[in-house]
């Protein structure tokens, strides 16, 4: 009897014909209730797009309303390698086709006609601030030209090999964008340097491979970054912007042995950059050509 009266319970709660209740709750119960939570979840959703819609009033569509970066930018190179190691044999065309390739597919939005057609020349050495008129916005904001053959020998296009195949190879250098950054003060344009790393051997020994580098070729000049490519706008106010390169050309640099190679950014208004990231305002690669079949 106990066993038929528990059964009974049970099945009561999920419908009771007496009551005609359903888990607990009459028709007119459960109507009340979801038209209830019909209405919060209304009202929630009503306060979400309310809330949205009065955060992006507050924002520029080509500036963000607050920066929160690093005050050292970053670097990069082409062609960048497999874990940042530039490794191939001057006798195997297959070893450095790919760096090659990577080169052309970067250089090419810098061919001369496509900045001409679509940059214009700037007054060099100078900053091109483009202000707004008030409220008035100045877009979309001009870019200055980056010619491809500013790079010289390492442009590609006298040398469609980049000095690999001769075993003087290039290596193009650029600084990540940061919206409004000015690099330099003074007049004086920010300039790449690169040199030997110093790398560990031992537990309190260090070795660098300086004698093994020789001698070094930058384009543009000296390596400089112009001041005229600054500042940067944004990819949507500034949509034709030509990031500045450097590239750097190793003409004697010893062969059949790993290199490990530094190159910094050099700036009177940019910090050096921390130990704790590699890659802010420095590069580091390791480059080892090979000759022996």
């Amino acid at each position: 009897m106990a066993k038929d009266a528990e059964k009974s319970t049970w099945k009561d709660f999920i419908w009771n014909s007496r009551t005609r209740e359903f888990c607990g709750r009459t028709g007119s119960s459960w109507g009340l209730i979801l038209l209830f939570y019909l209405v919060f979840y209304i009202f929630l959703a009503g306060m979400f797009c309310l809330t949205m819609y009065v955060m992006l009033q507050t924002l520029d569509d080509y500036k963000p309303t607050w920066q929160d970066r690093l005050g050292t930018p970053g670097m990069m190179i082409r062609p960048r390698g497999k874990a940042m190691e530039i490794t191939y044999n001057t006798t195997n065309t297959e070893t450095w086709d790919m760096y090659i390739k990577t080169l052309d597919n970067f250089l090419s939005p810098y061919n001369n006609s496509l900045q001409a057609e679509k940059n214009e020349e700037c007054t060099p050495d100078k900053y091109f601030f483009q202000v707004d008129s008030g409220d008035v916005k100045n877009n979309p904001k001009r870019s200055c030209q980056f010619n491809r053959t500013i790079l010289e020998k390492c442009s590609g296009l006298d040398d469609h090999t980049y000095g690999y195949q001769a075993g003087k190879p290039c290596i193009i250098i650029k600084l990540n964008r940061v919206i409004g950054m000015l690099p330099g003060k003074d007049d004086q344009a920010p300039f790449v340097t690169c040199g030997a790393k110093r790398y560990k051997v031992g537990k309190d020994e260090w070795k660098e491979d300086s004698d093994k580098i020789g001698e070094v070729e930058y384009y543009p000049e000296n390596g400089t970054f112009n001041l005229m490519y600054y500042p940067y706008y944004g990819k949507k106010a500034q949509v034709n912007y030509s990031q500045p390169l450097v590239a750097i050309k190793f003409l004697n640099i010893t062969h059949n042995e790993d290199i490990n190679i530094e190159c910094r950014i050099i700036s009177n208004n940019i910090p050096p950059g921390t130990l704790r990231d590699k890659f802010a305002g420095k590069v580091s690669f390791k480059l080892r050509i090979n000759t022996k079949g």
